[in-house]
């Protein structure tokens, strides 16, 4: 993974003047232990924070330790002024956490006050208008204080990707896909940059790589990633070629930002123009942390790169597709088990998901793209496609979109692939989530979210609902229990 960012996570103690600065000094030392024995790097910065200056003295520390994401630990009841001012200027993703007592033989000089001290810190911060990551207890041992910190390394490498990140666009939206066309307004009070550029564009750069001295290697790599997947050798020069071409776009015009993704028009002039299909070469960039969605969805792209910022791992964008047959589901009815039929759903795109998260996979053609541009011949500018079957496992169904009104909304939902084959074409999986269902009607169809739904290959829905909140996504929905109904659900059903 190559396009994600590393978080340097700091810590800084906070003492409250009236209360024994050495308790917070001790207490921060627990924590940092613990977080070492997780395998948690962290800088301990010397300083605790009791007054303003003291707040000057640790944004230095942390500075000069190259910190990006800031642990305020309460050792005690807390300043809430110096301690909220440290966030504030900090300016970066930070967490409040504080200190449980911890034995009932120390509570009058070793009573620290931590539990009310958060209370005033959290009426602090909404002064500031700050909106820091404070877990669901945010009063723990120094164990406990080390679990939340691991949770916040995932969510802050979700904030800094977002901060650091440019998108490229390449090619109008097309018209029959509008529901991928969302306004850019909300992306830029994320603080992203779009580039949005044309086809032309993308064709005159890819023309100009032709005979490239680098493509031997790139095709070499495209061999020994599909083995004996490699259906269609022929056309892995001209593949080669487009990678290329994008990553030296992403080299040259990435600029003031650190962190690229691309939103890419991938039909139908794409194939008579450039003659293959994107689909494979989409999937290694993905497997790199370099998202690219297919019909310029920009936040396709944008919340492909959220979950691999999340998780670490390779992403992919698929088609909330098709239902499964009856027929399918009582042949398999011992796969399915704990799932009605109406929970099951075929995830599907073209060819876009990374090899290393389907069995099988193969350099194939793109059928629908075939039955149009070149019906009864063999295939020629549609190959290009990775398929296979997606492989069993858990999975998180996730989306940012900007709605019409430009305003942000999301969804994040937990399931699994079943291991049961599709029998269909393209990269595609049966997915059973429970009460999909109504998650579809009341969610994906009431709240008016795309198609297309980017899928994360483990269960990553607390880290990604905590970095919408940190966001300020107010909408943030979720696949309800059967017992809970949502809002706009007809009770007399």
């Amino acid at each position: 993974m190559v396009n994600i960012p590393k978080e340097r996570l700091g810590i800084v103690a906070v003492s409250r003047d009236c209360f024994p600065v050495e308790l917070s000094r001790r207490r921060r030392e627990a924590v940092v232990k613990a977080c070492k024995a997780r395998g948690i790097e962290i800088f301990e910065a010397d300083t605790v924070v009791e007054n303003e200056k003291d707040v000057l003295k640790a944004l230095d520390e942390l500075k000069r330790a190259q910190v990006n994401a800031l642990v305020v630990y309460l050792g005690n009841f807390g300043p809430e002024g110096p301690e909220t001012m440290l966030a504030q200027k900090f300016g970066g993703p930070a967490m409040f956490a504080a200190a449980a007592e911890e034995t009932e033989k120390d509570l009058f000089g070793g009573r620290g006050d931590a539990l009310c001290g958060m209370l005033n810190a959290s009426y602090n911060l909404g002064l500031r208008k700050l909106n820091p990551y404070i877990p669901e207890y945010p009063v723990g041992t120094s164990e406990e204080i080390a679990e939340m910190i691991s949770e916040f390394r995932d969510i802050a490498r979700v904030l800094l990707g977002i901060s650091g990140l440019k998108i490229f666009g390449f090619g109008p939206r097309p018209q029959d896909f509008l529901a991928c066309n969302a306004p850019i307004k909300p992306l830029y009070d994320l603080g992203i940059e779009v580039m949005e550029n044309s086809e032309l564009d993308l064709f005159e750069a890819f023309n100009k790589h032709e005979g490239d001295s680098r493509i031997p290697s790139v095709v070499k790599e495209m061999e020994e990633e599909l083995g004996e997947g490699n259906c269609y050798p022929g056309i892995l020069p001209k593949l080669a070629q487009f990678e290329l071409t994008l990553l030296d776009w992403m080299e040259e015009k990435t600029g003031a930002s650190q962190f690229a993704v691309f939103a890419n028009k991938c039909w139908p002039a794409f194939q008579t123009h450039f003659g293959f299909v994107p689909c494979y070469v989409n999937s290694r960039f993905a497997a790199k942390g370099i998202p690219i969605s297919c019909e310029v969805d920009i936040y396709g792209a944008l919340s492909e790169y959220i979950i691999s910022c999340a998780t670490g791992m390779s992403a992919t964008l698929l088609d909330i597709n098709n239902s499964v047959p009856k027929d399918m589901y009582e042949s398999n009815r011992n796969k399915f088990a704990g799932y009605k039929l109406s929970d099951l759903f075929m995830g599907f795109h073209c060819g876009n998901t990374p090899s290393c998260c389907m069995k099988n996979p193969a350099l194939k053609y793109q059928l629908i793209m075939h039955r149009l541009l070149e019906p009864d011949v063999e295939p020629n500018i549609t190959r290009g496609t990775l398929e296979g079957t997606i492989k069993p496992g858990e999975i998180t169904l996730f989306r940012l979109q900007g709605t019409a009104d430009c305003k942000l909304r999301s969804y994040a939902a937990q399931g699994e692939v079943i291991d049961v084959d599709p029998k269909s074409f393209g990269s595609i999986g049966v997915f059973a989530v429970k009460e999909m269902a109504r998650f579809y009607r009341y969610v994906l169809i009431e709240k008016r979210f795309p198609h297309h739904a980017g899928v994360a290959f483990k269960h990553a829905g607390k880290v990604l609902f905590e970095a919408m909140r940190m966001l300020g996504v107010e909408d943030i929905s979720y696949n309800q229990p059967s017992g809970l109904p949502y809002r706009n659900e007809n009770p007399f059903k």
